[in-house]
């Protein structure tokens, strides 16, 4: 980023954001001004991300989402740097398996469960320790359309999602009126982590969905921008899907 916007004053925390959709959220967040810290487990990558996002407003803590003390460092190494923690988007994710959820070996569930869903908790509990409990905020957790219909040979990631969404209707009960508490479900972004559903046929994939193309990570971007901003004052508990029209044909044959 060539030209730094004016500060806002506002800071986030998003995970997995070292490339794919949460660096394309820690993009639009600081170009609005925002100060960010971004996770992610490659350093080297990491550190790439920092530098090209803007080492002055981004910090990088390295280290696996479901990690307690990796949580714990990147809440409070973001609190020193910045003094204060207003945004948490958890987009840390796992799919490690790619088959029928009849033979799915439950170690890798418990895997998939650990990273989409347990960490999200974790860092949502620590951030709202840290700073959300008295200073409000808001916390977007980046779902999947995978997590509101079945989805053949990715089960196991859908009923996790399905599981964040749930989570995310929970923490906005409970945290509310303080914090908002909002999830996004996207359906296939142009992404590494998701190369295998469209990698060799990404125009036929694309044929699927009445807006004619797949998503960008700055699409999830600017839906994450909006949950975290002023002009969505009045949304929490909410699932926002972001799925090019994907879902206008189901029952079309």
């Amino acid at each position: 980023m060539t030209e730094l916007p004016e500060l806002s004053g506002r800071v986030a925390l998003v995970t997995g954001a070292s490339r794919g959709i949460g660096y394309g959220v820690a993009e639009a967040l600081v170009a609005r001004g925002d100060r960010v810290c971004i996770t992610g487990r490659n350093e080297d990558a990491l550190k790439e991300a920092v530098e090209t996002l803007g080492a002055e407003r981004v910090i990088g803590v390295a280290g696996k989402a479901h990690d307690l003390d990796h949580q714990a460092e990147a809440v409070e190494r973001t609190m020193e740097a910045f003094g204060r923690v207003d945004f948490l988007v958890n987009n840390a994710g796992t799919n490690p398996v790619f088959g029928p959820i009849a033979d799915l070996d439950l170690n890798v569930a418990r895997k998939v469960f650990e990273t989409n869903v347990i960490s999200a908790l974790g860092f949502a509990q620590k951030t709202w320790h840290a700073w959300q409990k008295d200073n409000g905020g808001a916390i977007v957790n980046i779902a999947s359309v995978a997590g509101l219909a079945p989805s053949p040979f990715i089960g196991a990631y859908g009923v996790s999602k399905a599981a964040m969404i749930n989570l995310t209707q929970q923490l906005a009960h409970e945290f509310a009126p303080k914090v908002r508490v909002n999830a996004i479900a996207p359906a296939v972004i142009k992404t590494k982590f998701a190369q295998a559903l469209y990698e060799g046929r990404e125009e036929e994939a694309a044929a699927a969905y009445p807006l004619g193309r797949l998503g960008v990570p700055s699409d999830i971007g600017g839906a994450t921008a909006f949950l975290t901003s002023e002009q969505s004052a009045w949304v929490t508990g909410q699932t926002l899907v972001v799925d090019g029209g994907i879902f206008l044909n189901a029952g079309v044959s």
